[in-house]
């Protein structure tokens, strides 16, 4: 089969070419499709189920949450297995598939499976799935360099106006947020005002419950003209809070600011992000999507950021703190010239331990049309262009070349055997 093969090509050298020219081509194009990153994506095919049921202990989460989610998450197939993690409050949930499972048909099955399993946790716990993204999608982190604004304010910006913008940038699946405060309304309790009006929370609840709403009437006509009435009850201000009635006793209103003190403060923090020692900061980290090319994702997530600048307050800027574009961009840079100088040096050995500039041609031709060739299968297989995956090309090289030379000395050995058997014919033929 090999001996038809190189005849075949020997005879049809021209078609070769051709194929070889057209493999070529068809590589160069596969090295700008292929995604680049600095470190490869070794994490499993997982998905992410996240319950939150703050104020209860570690075991009562484990107990409720935790170990009625795993148990009825391992029937879903193709899976490998299901960890469970608990903390105070929270709830992680790990669902390993097989790696050949597509990640968005796992996470649709995960989402089925959770639809039939609420029913049996606790009132008022909704298990949600986590990002699209994986352990390695952490891809910038930038905070909000506004001397002039408090904490209290940047988090907002950040939260309600940032967030948003670059969440829209396509390979982006979340914008998570962190440092600062998160502005809230507080109804701080007096519980001997409490025991004075009789009254308990749970009434103090249901009041402003009932009072942050928006109720719909109807539509009437009156004079051939059509109304609709809509009643719109959602608070906006501590005074609005504080005027909300609780009770009626002996035809006085009790409202929530005699029995309580509204302010508007932050939500509890459990820790704080400082920046190199100058003070508290405000950021985000952007998330890679599943699969995406995260060089692409950071340039389009910083074009982003410039159009989102020109919406900031003034004299508040992006600083970004962590980017992985440096990193890719010196990690391929590197690998990229000691490709180019291990082709040199081996093209340089090949000519001088062949010292035939035909042969040393045909095996250095090798070199570049089979690195581009490599490229097709990376795409194939869905391998990114990293450290890894560069440096075992370069490591190859040396192997590249190797057939080459053994069938070019092989050849050549038996050019000459025959060249001299010709030769000793024709010296037979004179002499007859």
């Amino acid at each position: 089969m090999v001996h038809r093969i190189i005849e075949w090509s020997l005879r049809n050298r021209w078609i070769v070419l051709l194929l070889a020219a057209g493999l070529f081509v068809w590589g160069a194009i596969s090295v700008k499709k292929n995604p680049i990153d600095a470190i490869p994506d070794l994490s499993e095919n997982q998905v992410i189920v996240f319950t939150e049921w703050m104020g209860r202990s570690p075991q009562l989460i484990e107990d409720q949450i935790t170990y009625p989610l795993v148990t009825n998450l391992q029937g879903i197939p193709k899976i490998k297995y299901v960890r469970g993690s608990s903390m105070f409050g929270m709830s992680f949930i790990y669902v390993i598939f097989e790696d050949n499972v597509d990640i968005y048909w796992a996470r649709e099955r995960v989402l089925e499976r959770l639809s039939t399993v609420t029913r049996s946790l606790p009132t008022g716990v909704a298990p949600q799935l986590g990002p699209d993204g994986t352990g390695v999608g952490h891809i910038l982190w930038y905070t909000l360099d506004a001397p002039n604004t408090d904490l209290g304010e940047q988090r907002a910006i950040q939260d309600w106006y940032v967030k948003f913008a670059l969440q829209n940038v396509p390979g982006v699946s979340e914008i998570a947020s962190f440092g600062g405060f998160q502005k809230q309304y507080q109804i701080a309790v007096d519980p001997n005002k409490l025991l004075y009006y009789k009254l308990t929370v749970p009434e103090i609840i249901a009041a402003v419950r009932a009072n942050n709403n928006e109720s719909g009437g109807r539509k009437f006509e009156m004079s051939d003209i059509g109304y609709i009435i809509k009643t719109s009850g959602y608070l906006k201000s501590m005074e609005e809070i504080g005027n909300i009635p609780i009770k009626n006793q002996r035809g006085i209103p009790i409202k929530v600011s005699d029995v309580a003190a509204v302010q508007m403060t932050g939500e509890t923090r459990l820790g704080i992000f400082d920046q190199d020692g100058k003070g508290e900061r405000v950021g985000g980290i952007v998330v890679m999507r599943y699969g995406e090319n995260a060089a692409a994702v950071i340039d389009r997530v910083k074009a982003k950021m410039k159009e989102v600048s020109k919406g900031l307050p003034k004299g508040v800027k992006f600083d970004i703190v962590y980017d992985r574009g440096h990193l890719i961009q010196e990690s391929v840079d590197s690998i990229k010239n000691t490709l180019i100088e291990e082709m040199i040096v081996v093209s340089l050995v090949v000519i001088i331990f062949l010292f035939h500039w035909r042969s040393a041609l045909s095996i250095i031709i090798q070199i570049p049309i089979t690195i581009a060739a490599s490229f097709i299968l990376l795409n194939a297989f869905g391998i990114s262009s990293n450290i890894m995956s560069l440096t075992g090309i370069a490591l190859a090289i040396g192997v590249i070349v190797d057939n080459g030379i053994v069938m070019s000395e092989n050849a050549y050995k038996h050019l000459s055997e025959r060249y001299e058997q010709w030769q000793n014919e024709q010296q037979k033929t004179k002499e007859l």
